[in-house]
């Protein structure tokens, strides 16, 4: 086995693959800043909000005012200077470091893609995806024709990993046996055109769809994989992701998908895409490219580089592999508690509404009164506070500490909270006779957070 091991490290791989993938990424990140500019999104989520969530932790992220827009900018500048692979070594280190500081904003603001850019970007840090076809190999008259098999298996890895851990998500009672959350969401996509008003309203439908659903994350990693089998997986994935971008607004992230997708195709094909745009960019009345010397047979990393580099992704793997499951430290119903549901590529798994009313006490006097959410919060915010437990108490500390330089004293935060689960009546969520305001939001079990008293079978 470990003879196995150093033979597949020795092997090499034309390095084609990667740079597209480096070209499509960086492409493609630059558009969804521009389009998260445009919709005046940076404006509404990071600078009109008074409070901003934050992640345990990493509190001293925060917006920066006006300055956050400069923030968007170096993020979409360093996106091209990936695609271009000019200066490429420190524009992905800044655009994972503008990238993921923006994600880590604001708590409100979390989705999985936005985890996945962040985990890519940094696991390309680490591979040589400017090494051919780059502006920097132009600058340096030299090109690698071939890297470590594993630079570009990684990112096929990365992909597996996230659709397959997807799929086992999938496996559980609600989304396999009730439908749910897609009978709640797919009924009210009646504007759709041509299948809104008849195929969505039908419920075989939305069974159908939850049980392909499961088994297209579980299988098509190993189908890509698979050369007999990849056009027909990538047609699935195509096909999967269009649809997923008609019936839910979740931006970019089906196209990232979509083109990333490539990299399980052969050198081949990404040497004819590769010589295509070649021929493109030769008939541009500036010489770009040309007289560049291939290195064929030498191995880009030298020994200690190649150490480094195993050794960060053999770390950055094991993370990947076993995240995810740390749900499983907790008591209770994940989906109900949410702890540790986020980054472990639980997607669309669930439909929670909450209504959350908070109670500011004074413990000498009993005096009391209750907060109106939309005094402190955007909509948005109130929306996703209500249903998610961390949310819950860092909301309180923050109408507590609100409320004593106001020169309320004795203060004491309480909250009347309820919650619908999957189209279950909606039931107590948090405990409403403890004081919020003397709890914190650490990784320990929350106690407070009430019985679910029902069961959703699954992983």
């Amino acid at each position: 086995m470990i003879a196995n091991l150093k033979t597949y490290l020795d092997k090499t791989s034309h390095i084609a693959p990667l740079a597209v993938f480096r070209v499509c990424f960086g492409a493609l990140l630059f558009l969804s800043i521009i389009r998260f500019w445009a919709k005046g999104w940076i404006y509404d989520l990071y600078i009109q909000p008074k409070f901003h969530f934050t992640y345990y932790n990493f509190e001293w992220v925060t917006p920066l005012g006006n300055y956050t827009y400069i923030l968007f900018v170096i993020c979409a500048i360093t996106a091209i200077l990936v695609a271009i692979g000019y200066k490429y070594r420190l524009a992905i280190i800044l655009f994972f470091l503008s990238f993921t500081y923006i994600e880590l904003m604001d708590k409100t603001t979390y989705l999985n893609h936005y985890y996945f850019v962040s985990v890519l970007s940094f696991l390309m840090i680490f591979l040589p995806a400017n090494a051919y076809f780059s502006v920097d190999s132009y600058i340096k008259k030299r090109a690698y024709n071939y890297v470590p098999s594993y630079a570009i298996d990684s990112i096929k890895l990365l992909l597996a990993i996230v659709y397959f851990y997807a799929g086992l998500a999938k496996i559980n009672s609600d989304w396999l046996f009730r439908a749910m959350p897609l009978k709640i969401w797919l009924p009210s996509k009646y504007d759709v055109p041509f299948i809104g008003n008849s195929i969505l309203q039908q419920e075989w439908v939305h069974y159908f769809m939850s049980w392909s659903g499961m088994l297209y994350d579980l299988l098509i990693p190993f189908l890509l994989f698979y050369k007999r089998t990849r056009l027909l997986a990538f047609v699935a994935v195509v096909i999967f992701h269009l649809l997923t971008r008609v019936l839910f607004p979740i931006g970019m992230f089906p196209y990232i998908m979509i083109v990333s997708s490539l990299i399980f195709f052969s050198d081949n094909f990404h040497i004819k895409i590769i010589n295509y745009v070649k021929k493109v960019i030769f008939k541009l009345p500036v010489t770009i490219g040309k007289n560049v010397t291939i290195i064929k047979d030498q191995n880009i990393f030298s020994r200690s580089k190649k150490k480094l580099t195993l050794g960060v992704l053999a770390v950055f793997f094991i993370i990947q592999l076993l995240f995810p499951f740390r749900y499983l430290l907790y008591p209770g119903e994940l989906f109900w508690t949410e702890e540790g549901y986020r980054f472990s590529w639980r997607v669309m798994l669930m439909e929670k509404m909450g209504y959350a009313n908070f109670k500011i006490v004074d413990s000498v006097s009993k005096k009391q009164f209750y907060v109106n959410n939309a005094d402190f919060l955007t909509p948005f915010q109130e929306k996703q506070m209500s249903t998610q437990p961390d949310f819950i108490v860092q909301y309180a500390h923050y109408l507590g500490d609100h409320f004593k330089e106001q020169n309320h004293k004795n203060i004491q935060v309480y909250v009347e909270s309820y919650v619908a689960l999957n189209g279950r009546l909606s039931k107590p969520y948090i405990d409403p006779s403890v004081d919020l305001y003397q709890q914190k939001d650490l990784f320990k079990h929350k106690t407070w957070i009430l019985p679910f008293n029902d069961e959703i079978k699954g992983f």
